[in-house]
C-alpha cells in the first residue's frame, strides 16, 4: 500500500468554494468514487469523490474552509489493485486507534466574521453548540452521492421516497435496492414518516386511533389494490386531469344489438354494449390520433401509436384489473366480443398474465351495470385519456318539433390537459356519439 494525497479535482471556474460537510473520518475505509466532502457553490452543492479506494489517514481541511482546484483535502493509504472490501452501510467501521483532535483555533475574534469562521472550524468530533430546533420542510433535496443517484436513475427510483440509513440520513446503495425489493414484493413504498411527508411535498394524513370512537376491524388490502392504488395515485399526482361529460343516443344501437343476439349465441359469444364501445372508440382514436399517444420521459415529445390496443377495466373480488384487447381497429364485433369474454373471465379467476395487461393505448371503464349518472375516471398512465360510461336511461329528446323518448348513454372522458385541450376533447366525444348513434357509420 502507498499513502496518497487526495486533492480537489478540476471543478471548473469555481474558486474559494466553502466546505459544507466532511463525509468521512480518520480511519474510514472508502471505495473508489465514494463521496468525501461536500462543497457549496453559489448555485448548487457538489460532492468530491475519492479517486482511489483505501483507508483515510489524515484529514487536511475543516468545515468552512475555502478550497479551489488542486487543494489537498486528505491523505489516504491506497490499496493496490482491486477496491478494498468495505463493511456494510448499516455496520460501524472497524475501530481505529484514537487520535487526538486537532487544536481549536480560538484566537480572539476581531470581528463578527472572524467569530463565525472560528465556529465553522470546530472539529467534527466535538459536540455542536446548541441550536434552535428546525421544523421539517415539506420538500428536501435527497441526500445521496453521485453513484447512488446513478443507481436510482437506472432502477427508476425516486430518491425522495427512499429513507437513508447512512450518517445524517444519507441514502446508500443498499437503501435504494431495499426500496425496490419492497415495492416488488409488497407493492408499496417504505414509510417516509421521518420526513413528515409522503415524498411528494404533500403532508401525510395524521394517524388516528379509531378505537377511541368505537369497535373497529382491520382488513389488509389485497395485493391488486395495493398495486393499482399506487399506480392511480401516481397518475393523479403527475397528470393534470380534466373530464368532459357528454351523451350518446344509442336507441338504434340497442335495437341492432338485440337483433344480433341469435347470431351471437350460435358463435357462443355475448354481444354487449361494451363491444360496440370498443369498436367505436377505435374509430375515434383513428380520427383523433393525439388520444392514441403518450408523452415521452422528457415531456417534450408525443409518441403517437400506429396500433390500437384498448384496455377494459374489470371489477373482480380482489380489485380492479385492466386486460387489454389488441388490434381492436382490425377486428369485427364478434371477434371483439369473444376476446372481451375470454379476458374478463380470466380476470375474475385471477389468471391474467402480465402481458395481457400491458400495451394499452386507451381505456374504457363502465359502471353502467351498477348505476350512476357520471363520474371522473383516473387516467391509466402512460395513456392520455380514459372513457367512463354510466347507466343509460330513457329520456325525452326534442326532435323535429316534438319530444320523443330516446335511450341516452352518459359519457365521461378524462384527458391529460398537457396533450389534449378542451376543444379536442369535445370533438372526440361528439364524434363518438355520432358513431354510436348509427353504427353503420363504422363502415364508412
Amino acid at each position: 500500500m502507498a499513502v496518497k494525497e487526495i486533492s480537489i479535482p478540476d471543478i471548473g471556474e469555481f474558486k474559494d468554494v466553502p466546505i459544507l460537510e466532511i463525509l468521512v473520518s480518520q480511519g474510514d475505509t472508502v471505495e473508489k468514487e465514494q463521496s468525501l466532502i461536500t462543497l457549496e457553490s453559489d448555485k448548487a452543492t457538489m460532492e468530491i469523490p475519492a479517486s482511489d479506494a483505501g483507508i483515510v489517514q489524515t484529514i487536511q481541511v475543516n468545515v468552512g474552509d475555502k478550497v479551489s482546484n488542486g487543494a489537498v483535502i486528505l491523505t489516504m493509504e491506497v490499496t493496490e489493485g482491486d477496491t478494498v472490501q468495505t463493511s456494510t452501510p448499516s455496520e460501524p467501521a472497524m475501530p481505529v486507534q484514537a487520535v487526538a483532535p486537532p487544536p481549536l483555533n480560538l484566537a480572539p475574534a476581531s470581528s463578527p466574521t472572524a467569530s463565525i469562521m472560528n465556529e465553522m472550524r470546530r472539529p467534527k468530533n466535538l459536540p455542536p453548540p446548541p441550536v434552535e430546533p428546525v421544523k421539517p420542510q415539506g420538500y428536501e433535496k435527497p441526500y445521496a452521492g453521485p453513484a447512488v443517484r446513478q443507481l436510482s436513475r437506472e432502477l427508476g427510483v425516486d430518491l425522495l421516497q427512499v429513507k437513508g440509513s447512512g450518517r445524517n440520513n444519507r441514502i446508500l446503495k443498499d437503501d435504494v435496492r431495499g426500496f425496490v425489493k419492497q415495492v416488488m414484493t409488497e407493492g408499496t413504498a417504505p414509510s417516509m414518516a421521518f420526513t413528515g411527508s409522503s415524498g411528494t411535498g404533500i403532508p401525510d394524513i395524521p394517524e388516528i386511533d379509531f378505537t377511541q370512537f368505537g369497535e373497529i376491524e382491520t382488513r389488509p388490502l389485497s395485493r391488486i389494490k395495493k398495486l393499482s392504488g399506487a399506480h392511480l395515485h401516481r397518475s393523479w399526482l403527475n397528470i393534470p386531469h380534466v373530464t368532459q361529460f357528454d351523451e350518446a343516443d344509442i336507441s338504434e344501437l340497442e335495437t341492432f344489438r338485440k337483433d344480433l343476439a341469435a347470431e351471437a349465441q350460435k358463435r357462443d359469444v355475448k354481444i354487449t354494449l361494451l363491444t360496440f364501445l370498443l369498436k367505436a372508440s377505435a374509430a375515434a382514436l383513428r380520427e383523433f390520433p393525439d388520444f392514441n399517444a403518450s408523452l415521452d420521459s422528457s415531456k417534450e415529445n408525443l409518441i403517437v401509436k400506429k396500433y390500437c390496443h384498448i384496455g377494459v377495466a374489470v371489477d373482480t373480488k380482489n380489485g380492479l384489473v385492466v386486460p387489454v384487447i389488441r388490434d381492436v381497429d382490425k377486428k369485427g364485433l364478434f371477434e371483439i366480443a369473444a376476446n372481451l369474454g375470454e379476458l374478463s373471465q380470466k380476470a375474475r379467476e385471477g389468471k391474467l398474465s402480465s402481458a395481457e395487461m400491458q400495451g394499452g393505448c386507451f381505456t374504457i371503464t363502465s359502471l353502467g351495470g351498477i348505476g350512476g349518472t357520471a363520474f371522473t375516471p383516473v387516467i391509466n398512465a402512460p395513456e392520455v385519456a380514459i372513457l367512463g360510461v354510466s347507466r343509460s336511461k330513457m329520456q325525452p329528446v326534442y326532435q323535429a318539433g316534438e319530444f320523443v323518448p330516446r335511450l341516452m348513454l352518459p359519457l365521461s372522458l378524462s384527458y391529460d390537459h398537457r396533450v389534449i385541450d378542451g376543444a379536442a376533447a369535445v370533438r372526440f366525444t361528439q364524434y363518438l356519439s355520432f358513431i354510436l348513434s348509427d353504427v353503420r357509420r363504422l363502415l364508412l
